[in-house]
């Protein structure tokens, strides 16, 4: 969106709010989130764990749980980027998190690395860090 628009031809329009990721096991799940990004629980109910950085910089992701496993690729990712070291760090962090390196039809030449959180929710690792972009 241009900078000093309300919105698409002046209409209300909606904001992201939140992020849901299902799963049988929330507690794990919204741990190993919690180890990767540096965020911590906020919430929680019967239903759903709600996990966010501390000084609330960005939306959160609520880990809700669901009775059945996860059985085909994503139609929606989550794409990370190494802060404070390289990208090869990053790989070796994440994968002694739990995260796994998966196929999902990516090319032998992509810059990213495609990996799969505990439940085999994907996610990418981008070439550059946070420092280079």
């Amino acid at each position: 969106m241009l900078a000093g628009r309300t919105g698409y031809a002046g209409i209300m329009t909606s904001r992201f709010d939140c992020l849901c990721l299902d799963a049988k096991d929330r507690e794990r799940v919204a741990a190993f989130w919690c180890a990767v990004l540096g965020w911590e629980v906020t919430e929680r109910d019967e239903e759903c764990v709600r996990i966010a950085p501390a000084d609330g910089s960005a939306p959160p992701i609520d880990v809700c749980a669901v009775p059945e496993a996860k059985t085909v690729k994503n139609r929606l990712h989550l794409d990370l980027r190494a802060d404070g070291g390289t990208t090869a760090q990053e790989l070796e962090r994440l994968l002694a998190l739990g995260a796994r390196r998966v196929d999902v039809g990516q090319g032998a030449d992509v810059t990213w690395t495609v990996l799969a959180d505990p439940e085999g929710n994907e996610f990418c690792l981008l070439g550059r860090t946070v420092q280079e972009v």
